[in-house]
């Protein structure tokens, strides 16, 4: 039996790596993201803020939301946000759509611009590509985006893992005393809490995958497994981007940068490949959260599903999201996923820390 068929592969380690995949091009594919939210405490006080604050935000939210859809049998996001909130789960939908336009604009500017200092090809060339492979995987459902994603996953943490060694065996020395010697500045742990808080966001899009739990405790040592399968990759990246502090701050693509410095080109073509192919994960897992909301709606009605709602609300976002991409990947992040974060932490931190928690309580004494 392959490992992507198993049980226990599905059950415990499918949604986070469909988690990660959905998180990765938003929340560090380029390393904007961890410049962005980490940096400015310093290498040390960054490590702290990702290893502490992010890691423990994400598993303990993934792993409570994950029992709440496993109990309650919801896993697209409006029935699970119903049995959440009720009527306020208009709120958070709003929120979640807002949420997905600002990063699938980051993820076209991205694709934009990782073509373009690869190749020197235009703008639109890779932002086009990647929309028209994103609208491919929506089109073709869930089964062949959870094996994509997981497929990818493997590629992805090898060539991380690789960056690793070979940036330690040129850059070593540099990054153990930045990390040693520049003091921490601000606080950390905010910085640790935003970045998280606007990921958080995420787990809605992956709901799906809990469909392979058997049991609420399944559902929990997934979730749990999800933030740390989620922010590894992150890690390796910023211990990486250490040993160039603090001239990474000012870089709109820190990861290119850094591979230029190491003059490896093949490395260079290679990572920033697996990257672009990132970007495809993370457009169609957060478009097909949205298709498959629709979907279950006309299903909850006894409706078919219209043939034309997934194509024609993929191209929608596409388009869109592409428009805004133009206002470029440093604003972006910095001006819509810093307002993003404290929304989601009112959305949906607090409800499902509070009513999320008490109606699973309440449903385990019945």
């Amino acid at each position: 039996m392959s490992i992507l068929s198993s049980k226990r592969f599905q059950k415990y380690f499918v949604p986070g790596i469909v988690f990660q995949s959905c998180v990765i091009a938003g929340g560090y594919g380029t390393g904007r993201e961890l410049v962005e939210y980490f940096m400015g405490y310093g290498p040390k006080g960054g490590l702290l803020g990702m290893c502490i604050v992010s890691l423990l935000v994400w598993s303990l939210i993934c792993a409570i939301s994950f029992m709440f859809a496993q109990i309650f049998k919801k896993y697209d996001y409006k029935s699970f946000m119903k049995e959440l909130m009720g009527p306020g789960w208009v709120v958070f939908e709003i929120a979640y759509i807002c949420f997905i336009v600002i990063v699938l604009a980051v993820v076209s500017a991205s694709a934009g611009s990782i073509l373009h200092e690869l190749f020197g090809l235009n703008k639109w060339i890779g932002i086009i590509g990647m929309s028209v492979a994103v609208f491919a995987l929506v089109m073709n459902g869930s089964s062949l985006i959870e094996k994509v994603l997981s497929l990818w996953s493997f590629v992805l943490y090898g060539v991380y893992i690789l960056f690793l060694i070979l940036v330690f065996a040129n850059f070593s020395g540099q990054i153990g005393h930045n990390i040693a010697s520049v003091p921490v500045t601000g606080n950390w742990a905010i910085g640790g809490f935003q970045y998280s808080f606007y990921n958080l966001a995420i787990i809605i899009a992956v709901l799906y995958t809990i469909k392979h739990s058997d049991t609420p405790k399944d559902a929990a040592i997934a979730g749990v497994l999800s933030g740390l399968i989620g922010i590894l990759p992150g890690i390796i990246l910023f211990i990486a981007m250490c040993g160039f502090y603090p001239t990474i701050i000012e870089q709109e693509l820190p990861v290119d940068y850094i591979l230029t410095q190491m003059n490896m080109p093949w490395l260079r073509y290679i990572f920033q490949i697996v990257l672009f192919g990132t970007l495809i994960e993370t457009g169609s897992g957060l478009i097909y959260s949205i298709t498959d909301r629709i979907a279950e709606a006309f299903k909850n009605k006894g409706q078919e599903v219209p043939k034309w709602s997934t194509p024609v609300v993929a191209v929608i976002l596409l388009v869109g999201t592409t428009a805004i991409s133009s206002f470029g990947l440093t604003g972006l992040i910095a001006k819509g996923y810093g307002t993003l974060a404290w929304v989601m932490f009112i959305v949906y931190v607090i409800p499902i820390l509070t009513l999320g928690i008490y109606k699973i309580s309440k449903a385990k004494k019945n």
